[in-house]
């Protein structure tokens, strides 16, 4: 696999080395910039949308599907999994949050899984649904990889807010304990994660991000402790299964509120600290929507890297 070249690298230093609650979207004053206004909802969502060209059953229930974003040509195709983000309640997003940034990766030349999931707002959804959801999403890419030529000998993924944290949490799954009700055999195996303005650190995060994010729904997400399992971080909080082996690059803008730089920055030094190849980036002039909106700095930026690591 390839990481970024120390040109990328270097770019990354020089810039700073969901349908979604308006409530969640608003940045107090004070965070603003006075001459670059932040990107709210709205302008993101207002856009064109564009057509999706695929869409695959990946099981019976409705959230058992995928949005796959083919490039154009015969391939091979390299892929990456992206998961969407919206506090993980479906009340404030689903995968089609993802549709510009989908296919502006598509058009640039990669191919891309979207996947869905239950939110801790729908029957079934929260621990362990919403986590058995991607897992199964993410593995059911092997089963249609030759249909549409895709590369599976190197895969990234994608995660903004809610779904970094999910998309970390996919390329840990070989440190899940057999123990764990969420442990697959032979999960799908993932090279490397842009964890975009996401929520990585579930114990971290709950104090910092809006109570509505994480908080008033941890218990939710998380489960319940039991006899058998008194941590209900150590199988649901990628944090807590570090090391592990995919690259990790998380990106956070300067002035986002919902998930503020602190919580992409600490998991990575804890990233380090264990012996796991990761890497922070900071975007000045950019809040949370910005990472998820073609033609931002940060989005441009994120599309960069992805685009390097998976190169042949």
């Amino acid at each position: 696999m390839r990481t970024p070249s120390l040109a990328t690298l270097a770019l990354l230093c020089l810039v700073g080395c969901d349908a979604p609650n308006p409530e969640l979207s608003q940045t107090p004053p004070h965070a603003r910039n006075e001459t670059i206004p932040l990107l709210q909802w709205p302008d993101l969502l207002s856009r064109e949308r564009p057509t999706t060209p695929h869409t695959i059953r990946t099981g019976p229930s409705e959230t058992d599907i995928v949005d796959l974003w083919l490039p154009d040509g015969a391939g091979p195709h390299p892929v990456v999994i992206m998961v969407h983000g919206g506090c993980w309640q479906k009340s404030i997003a689903d995968r089609r949050l993802m549709d510009f940034a989908a296919d502006d990766l598509r058009q640039k030349g990669l191919a891309v899984w979207n996947i869905e999931y239950r939110g801790v707002d729908e029957a079934g959804g929260g621990y362990p649904g919403t986590f058995e959801d991607v897992s199964r999403a993410a593995d059911a890419l092997r089963d249609h990889a030759s249909q549409f030529n895709l590369k599976l000998d190197r895969i990234g993924a994608i995660g903004h807010s809610a779904g970094g944290h999910l998309a970390l949490w996919l390329a840990a799954r070989p440190k899940l304990p057999k123990s764990s009700t969420l442990w697959r055999s032979n999960p799908l195996h993932i090279d490397f994660v842009v964890n975009s303005g996401g929520l990585a650190d579930l114990d971290a995060s709950a104090p910092v991000t809006q109570a509505a994010c994480l908080n008033s729904i941890m218990e939710a997400l998380t489960g319940t402790p039991s006899g058998a399992r008194q941590d209900v971080l150590s199988d649901t909080s990628p944090v807590e299964l570090l090391p592990f082996a995919a690259h990790q690059v998380s990106v956070n803008g300067e002035q986002d509120q919902i998930a503020p730089p602190i919580l992409g920055e600490s998991y990575t030094d804890k990233a380090i600290a264990t012996g796991s190849d990761a890497r922070f980036v900071l975007v000045p002039n950019t809040g949370h929507v910005e990472l998820v909106a073609p033609g931002s700095e940060a989005f441009e930026l994120q599309a960069a890297i992805l685009l390097e690591a998976l190169a042949d």
